[in-house]
């Protein structure tokens, strides 16, 4: 029972899973801990502890034409980190939806630029993937960075798309849900709902954790809308009583029709 509280309270969804926690307060420091031991086996970068995305994206960014630009190019704006690779059948299809809701954004007006983080398994694949993408990438090449970057979020597969705000703090971790749920961008940047509605594109969030699942009848259509405004205040107050302790509340929300 200890065993599944611990898999499920750092929702581990993958071994071997190394997670270094602060002992004095139980938070974690890196989720990555993998990682963190191959890129600093000597321990010089100890107690690897979270830094500002500013400080581990820093350095020069390419667009697909050659050109370079700093990364501070990215302040004042919305940023996806999309970690990505060519190889990955999933990662594709849900590239060519995100170049359209890039657009979709920048068009409106918006400031959201989009950071691609590879995983491609060389250099010629991650040009060749790039040269579909109309936003900046960390160099190839740079594969410490790519890796700081990777250790900094936690990433445990691909695609995953990281929503943070202007002060680079992390507005969402569902970045691919939220793009696929949401084609017209309305809701954009994507705060996260405390119900959402169970469709194809997010019940892979049930693999995550516990889930709290009401199903109603979707034949009658005030059915979902009166679901989610029993559930709502109290998913408010759970998730409101675990940010103000710094942590990911320990329930997900949904609604279920069909």
């Amino acid at each position: 029972l200890l065993q599944l509280k611990l898999w499920n309270k750092y929702r581990v969804s993958n071994i071997p899973s190394l997670i270094f926690i602060d002992a004095t307060t139980g938070k974690v420091v890196c989720r990555n801990g993998l990682l963190v031991i191959r890129d600093d086996p000597e321990g010089l970068e100890f107690p690897w502890g979270p830094k500002p995305f500013s400080e581990v994206v820093a350095g020069p960014l390419l667009r697909n034409n050659g050109q370079t630009l700093d990364s501070n190019a990215l302040e004042g704006s919305h940023v996806g980190v999309y970690f990505s690779a060519h190889w990955c059948p999933p990662c594709r299809s849900l590239t060519r939806v995100l170049v359209e809701s890039y657009r979709k954004i920048k068009e409106a007006g918006q400031k959201f630029e989009i950071l691609f983080v590879s995983a491609d398994r060389s250099e010629d694949s991650f040009k060749q993937y790039f040269s579909e993408m109309p936003w900046v990438a960390v160099p190839y090449t740079d594969e410490a960075r790519r890796s700081r970057l990777n250790r900094l979020y936690g990433i445990q597969g691909i695609p995953t798309l990281i929503v943070l705000d202007p002060k680079g703090e992390v507005i969402t971790r569902q970045g691919r849900v939220e793009v696929l749920n949401d084609i017209e961008c309305r809701d954009f940047p994507w705060h996260p709902k405390p119900v959402l509605e169970l469709t194809d594109s997010n019940a892979v969030q049930l693999n995550e954790g516990p889930c709290l699942v009401l199903f109603v009848d979707s034949e009658d259509d005030g059915e979902s809308e009166a679901a989610k405004q029993l559930i709502q205040p109290i998913a408010e107050k759970i998730i409101a009583k675990y940010k103000a302790k710094e942590e990911e509340a320990p329930l997900l929300f949904f609604v279920a029709g069909e």
